[in-house]
């Protein structure tokens, strides 16, 4: 049984449609309902109205990526017990419409996190980038949080001084939308906001975000095994504290906590190389040997950082990332399944003609297309060689 190979899809609004997909390869879609705000329960119709389109496709919705967790959940304050029950709701929902993998995240106030959406390469495609002097401009000159400072060694601060000087007013704004680009939210967020909800952070601290997420699992675990759903966690992206912010599942000791920590079958993860591969502090392999029991879906990509930690999405067999020994251990973990596990080449280069497309970043046709022929050439080498038949 291979893996099932599946693709991100935002909706009938997505430029990459599924006759797309199909032409890639792939069976699964990863979907979700993106108008719904956040917070909100999902309507059943809408779920299968989803579903339908998928289907009528030939395709099958794998994956449910996101129902994202609110803010109110994640600080536990004001209604978070309402959007408790509202979350628990949807879940079961999801299961009426047959959908049983949920992928979601705890990453406190932001999402994921670039300074730059372009980065271009040598050979003229661009990829996703994140550079420290760069989050450093934002957080020292733009949002000005207090004691920011400390947060970055000396030859970094010096670059971020002299970056700033060097930045026209139009850099610098374009630099704030792409880092607050990361916030899931309906809208657009203030600097105000930002710094308000870093604030509330602050107080809660590891420890606290450790535990409100321990309370989130365990608030909706009886419905996932009524339900016969999964719950994946997405690894903090990237898997460090930023912006003074709490991370809490950025490496090793992070992911076996909340397994552990509520340990019940439907607490899973989704394995993101890309994400735990951008921090020095981690070997993606090691981390699938310790948890690959509990993992239910993967999202496959590479990272090459330097010296300083900077890093941009390499190509999916070339980078920090041991490629081979992940897919060698997460066939091995499948191969113990009474399904397959789910996994999607995670973001791509922008390249070729969808150089000259608008995209959602990191999500263009082409270069997640050759991602995906990559890992499934891999994956059958591997089969072929380490199980033949």
């Amino acid at each position: 049984m291979s893996l099932l190979q599946s693709w991100r899809w935002y909706g009938p609004n997505d430029p990459v449609t599924l006759q797309d997909v199909k032409q890639a390869g792939a069976t699964g879609i990863v979907s979700a309902l993106h108008h719904v705000a956040h917070g909100a329960v999902w309507p059943l119709d809408e779920i299968q109205e989803r579903k339908r389109i998928i289907e009528e496709a030939g395709l099958v919705w794998a994956v449910v990526e996101s129902v994202p967790v609110h803010e109110s959940i994640k600080t536990r304050t004001g209604d978070y017990e309402q959007y408790l029950e509202n979350y628990r709701q949807s879940l079961r929902n999801l299961a009426a419409a047959g959908l049983k993998t949920i992928c979601y995240n705890f990453m406190p106030v932001l999402d994921w996190t670039r300074t730059n959406l372009a980065y271009e390469l040598k050979n003229g495609a661009k990829a996703l980038y994140f550079d420290w002097a760069d989050l450093a401009v934002f957080d020292l000159y733009i949002l000005k949080r207090e004691g920011a400072e400390q947060d970055y060694s000396q030859a970094v601060l010096q670059q971020a001084k002299e970056r700033f000087e060097s930045f026209i007013p139009e850099q610098l704004g374009l630099l704030s939308e792409i880092i607050r680009m990361g916030v899931p939210m309906e809208g657009f967020i203030t600097l105000e906001h930002l710094t308000e909800s870093i604030s509330i952070y602050k107080k809660i601290g590891h420890a606290g975000l450790r535990e409100n997420l321990a309370y989130f699992l365990e608030s909706i675990m009886d419905v996932c095994e009524e339900n016969g759903l999964v719950m994946t966690i997405h690894p903090d992206d990237p898997p460090y504290p930023i912006l003074g912010l709490p991370r809490i599942a950025s490496n090793k000791e992070d992911l076996e906590f909340i397994i552990n920590r509520v340990d019940r079958e439907p607490n899973g993860i989704c394995f993101c190389t890309g994400s735990l591969g951008a921090g020095g502090h981690n070997n993606p392999v090691e981390i699938l040997k310790s948890v690959g029991h509990r993992v239910y879906f993967a999202h496959l990509r590479n990272v090459l950082k330097d010296e300083n930690g900077n890093f941009y999405e390499s190509d999916h067999l070339a980078g920090d990332v041991d490629m081979y020994g992940v897919m060698k251990e997460l066939v091995a973990i499948n191969r113990t399944r009474q399904e397959p596990i789910p996994f999607r080449p995670d973001h791509g280069h922008q390249m070729l003609d969808d150089l000259h497309k608008v995209t959602n970043p990191g999500y263009s046709a082409i270069g997640r297309l050759r991602g995906l022929a990559e890992l499934r050439g891999l994956e059958m080498g591997i089969e072929r060689t380490v199980y033949p038949s």
